[in-house]
This record gives structure tokens, sequence and C-alpha cells, in this order.
């Protein structure tokens, strides 16, 4: 008979504890359970862990193994109980089963314990984590200033009576300072219940940044783009420029071309480690319809200037 030490099957230390022991389980069970792995060994692999957990979860039983152990891994070949174990007594199962759904091992130890019956392993092997929720959480440019709460709304499916009915939950989340586009926030234990006494599943909140009338978004920069009038591109003058929180005020030189950028340092997006710009685009806006001064005053302009916008088409053709 082969010597099967729980503790290696679950991939924890001899002294870990309770919660170490019930999370290694958990990571492993799902990963092997039938359901979610069709490999043909997994099903063995699973029946493994289960047994293992249904030991080491027991602090009798536990201690019971652990002594056991001492001995275990000083033989070789086929295991045998030392003379005298208490646990090589007949195995008292509950009505729901026989012994064919443990070890050869685990009856050889725990053969006399009827308080550990098929139907305690069968509710470990359907143990299920319930699963994940993903949800989009729209936040405005502003918000993200400073850490800010946010109330989230969704609505899950349970099983209640043999019946799947929706389940709707009201969460009040704190969102931190910073948040970028894309980002997840990961919130434990607010999903989905699980069976058999599993873990609840997680949500997720998916950050979406909603789009901002003035302002675009590149990584922790915010751009905006202002529009100047000929003449102010062409003398130069100062602009009261919108940000996130207030108004700067901003030079424009004389001669400024349309898409020349003006950096403003620590106006844009955020994070508890970086802080963007705000950057300004200057583009040239002409007046739709001039009226007929405004006209003659570009006829003149243009009879006493002799600045040529395509001079580069000519040098180069």
């Amino acid at each position: 008979m082969e010597f099967k030490d729980y503790y290696k099957i679950l991939g924890v230390k001899p002294d870990a504890d309770a919660k170490t022991i019930k999370t290694a389980y958990r990571k492993l069970a799902q990963k092997y359970h039938p359901d979610m792995n069709p490999d043909k060994a997994a099903e063995a692999k699973f029946r493994d862990i289960a047994e293992a957990y249904q030991v080491l979860k027991n602090e009798q039983r536990r201690a019971e193994f652990d002594e056991l152990r001492q001995y275990g891994s000083r033989t070789s070949g086929d295991f045998r109980p030392p003379p005298g174990w208490q646990g090589a007594r007949d195995f008292q199962f509950s009505q729901e089963g026989s012994s064919a759904d443990f070890s050869d091992f685990f009856n050889s130890i725990f053969g006399n314990q009827g308080g550990f019956s098929q139907a305690e392993f069968r509710q470990a092997s359907n143990e299920r984590r319930g699963q994940d929720v993903e949800i989009e959480l729209p936040v405005f440019l502003e918000e993200t200033l400073s850490a800010f709460q946010k109330t989230v709304e969704y609505t899950l499916q349970v099983r209640e009576n043999g019946q799947v009915k929706p389940l709707k939950k009201h969460l009040n989340v704190k969102i931190p300072q910073g948040v970028s586009e894309g980002q997840r926030i990961r919130l434990a234990g607010q999903g989905a219940p699980g069976m058999n006494n599993g873990a609840p599943g997680d949500l997720y909140l998916h950050i979406r940044l909603v789009p901002h009338p003035l302002f675009d978004v590149s990584g922790h920069n915010i751009l905006i783009t202002v529009p100047l009038a000929p003449w102010e591109a062409a003398l130069g003058t100062k602009v009261t420029v919108p940000t996130l929180n207030g108004k700067v005020n901003l030079t424009i030189p004389a001669g400024t071309q349309t898409g020349k950028k003006f950096r403003m340092k620590g106006k844009g997006l955020t994070s508890s480690t970086v802080t963007g710009d705000l950057i300004a685009i200057a583009k040239v806006v002409m007046p739709a319809k001039p009226n007929a001064q405004s006209a003659e005053h570009w006829r003149a302009l243009a009879a006493s200037e002799s600045f040529n916008p395509r001079r580069e088409w000519e040098v180069s053709s």
C-alpha cells in the first residue's frame, strides 16, 4: 500500500495553518475538478486532493496523521500501519455508500472513524467556487483626481429551493485615486455564491473613463484644443484655459502655428505614483462668415504681405 503524504498532495508545509490548507485545497480543486479539467488523470488527482483536505482540516484526524507520518517517512516500499494502530479496525460507513470512495491508505488509518462518511467526501468533491462577475464602471475624469465612493449595482443568479433566481446587489465601493482606462479592481467574495460550501467568486470592476467634452486622455496626460483667431495667433495673446480642477492663464506667443503644443506641468491625471500634465494644442480658426469690413482688411493684408505658405512646394518641385 502506498503511503500518502497529504501535505505534499496539497503542496503545503506540515506546520501550515488552517487558512493556508483551505486556500491550497480550493486552488487545486478548481484546477483538477472533473467538470473543469478534461484530462483523464484529473479525476484521480482531484480525489486525492479532496481526501487530503478532509484529513488535514480536522484537528483530530490531522493529529493522528502527523503521528503516523513520522513512522511512514521512515519506511520503504509498501506501507503498513505500525502494530497496534487503532485505524486498522473495521471501517464503519454510513448508509450513503461503501469504502470504495476512499483510498486503501485512508481506510487503514481512519477505518474506525465512522464519523467521516461517504456523504462528507461527496460534499467535498462537489464543493464548487462561485463564478467571478465582471462589470464596467463609468468614471468621470474629474473623479479620478482623488479617492471617491461609487455605488455599484449588479445582479447575480443564485439557486434557491432548486430554482435559479436573480439577486440584486448594491455596494458602496471606494475607488482609489488616479484610476485609468481599462484598470481592473477586484472585490473579493462579492461574486456569485459557491455550491456545497464552496467559496464565493469575486467581483471585478473594469474602469471606463467617460468621454469628456473638452479633454482627451493620453496615459496620465490630458489634451485640450485651444482655438485661436488668426490675429491672436499672429500677434500673440493670453488665453484662459480650463483644467480638471480650475482654470489657468496661458500665454500665446506671436506667430503661433496650428498644432503648437503648450505643456502645463501637474495639471493632468494623478495616481499614487504619477502626475500627468495638461497639453494645450493650438488651432487657428477662421471666422465662418467675415463681414465686409473684415474682408477688406484681409485683402489689404494679402496685398502687403509677401508670405507664401506653400514655398516648400516650389523648392521641392
